[in-house]
């Protein structure tokens, strides 16, 4: 483990940021007493979400025959202030 003061954190950060990523863990000091600790996250923190299946719930969603007239469409305009064209 490997003791760095603040200053010499702040000067050389990138140096210290590649032997994180590497795997080391480094101890931030302040006029040499430990106070934080920079460690490699684990692998399964970084892991990217399953990804989700399209059309998984296309049977549960019923529109109107109308949701997409030009009625509607000026009604929702209005809601927000513009006039629909």
């Amino acid at each position: 483990m490997l003791k760095v003061n603040i200053h010499e954190a702040k000067t050389h950060l990138s140096r210290y940021a590649k032997r994180v990523k590497a795997g080391e863990t480094v101890l931030l000091c302040d006029r040499n007493q430990p106070f934080a600790e920079i460690r490699p996250l684990k692998k399964s923190s970084s892991a990217k979400p399953p990804k989700r299946r399209l059309g998984r719930d296309a049977a549960t969603l019923k529109l109107p025959a109308d949701w997409d007239s030009p009625a509607t469409n000026t009604a929702i305009a209005q809601l927000f202030g513009a006039t629909s064209e």
